[in-house]
């Protein structure tokens, strides 16, 4: 009898370590999957949509102060937000706003996906290859330190006022920075996945596309969103340097139209408008990505 009571307790010993591990797994997945649910839309709304619309919502506050309680009282300085949407009304009602905009977004966009088709393969090569880093690695950190603006004079005689010479600004601008990251992000890659992955036979090409690649995407996806940056501001300097009818208006030209005219309302629709390029792009592009990869990894709930 003794013996039986001593073998029940001995198997409910042993099953409580496993009654505790089940409940423990069954607790995760409830958790994952609660996290994995669909979030709210007031959370969405107050996590994501509330912060920067009270954020505008607090600079036309203190703009339209500065000018109502007259610490800036001249026009030609600071024009008042009314003046500066009556400035956007116009725009609209005479059909260019949207044509400022995509001259603009067209040119970066295209310019970009040069910069992307020939940063990537340049900085695995660069990444990949001793004698390649030796030779070109420095030329690319200091491509990427020189102001985009250095290259517009240069262009412009090289290619002429024409859409070619803002690509080839925006290349030489963006080109480096991508394959600097993708460099930087190879670098990072644990020496144990290449191991792993030369044991099951991807090396060369299998190995490039499999490994290193999925392994160096968090500071290749840094990179590129530097790439854009960088982009963005070499077009910008390009529009605002070399005019021609030819080019059409971009942002960067209204920019400069505004200075000759001597209308800071313009001048302040051209920078809104830039930064509001800027800022569209990273979050319908750029933000997406970051957060698919790190979810990926298991770095981000989702939700």
């Amino acid at each position: 009898m003794a013996s039986t009571e001593t073998t029940d307790a001995s198997v409910k010993d042993d099953a409580r370590p496993g009654a505790a591990l089940g409940g423990l797994e069954a607790g995760l997945d409830a958790l994952e999957s609660q996290a994995s649910g669909r979030t709210p839309f007031r959370r969405t709304f107050l996590d994501k949509i509330l912060p920067p619309m009270v954020a505008v919502a607090l600079v036309l506050v203190i703009w339209q102060a500065l000018i109502s309680l007259g610490i800036v009282d001249d026009p030609t300085k600071l024009p008042s937000p009314g003046e500066v949407w009556a400035e956007v009304e116009s725009a609209w009602l005479q059909g260019t706003l949207l044509d400022y905009i995509w001259t603009s977004v067209s040119r970066g966009l295209l310019g970009f996906l040069l910069a992307l088709a020939i940063g990537t393969p340049l900085g695995m090569l660069v990444a990949r290859v001793k004698f390649v880093r030796a030779a070109i690695g420095p030329i690319l950190s200091g491509l990427q330190s020189l102001p985009s603006v250095a290259w517009v004079p240069p262009a412009v005689l090289w290619l002429g006022l024409n859409n070619s010479m803002m690509y080839a600004v925006i290349l030489l601008g963006a080109v480096p920075s991508i394959a600097n990251g993708l460099v930087s992000g190879i670098d990072q890659v644990p020496p144990l996945f290449l191991r792993a992955g030369r044991t099951m036979g991807a090396t060369g090409l299998k190995g490039a596309r499999y490994v290193v690649m999925p392994a160096a995407l968090p500071g290749y996806l840094a990179g590129l969103k530097q790439g854009w940056a960088f982009s963005w501001r070499s077009l910008m300097a390009a529009e605002i340097i070399a005019s021609s009818p030819d080019l059409g208006v971009g942002l960067g030209q209204l920019l400069e139209n505004g200075r000759n005219a001597s209308s800071m309302p313009m001048v302040f629709l051209a920078i809104l408008l830039i930064l509001i390029v800027g800022i569209a792009i990273d979050l319908l592009i750029f933000s997406p990505l970051e957060r698919a990869v790190l979810r990926s990894r298991g770095l981000l709930v989702k939700g």
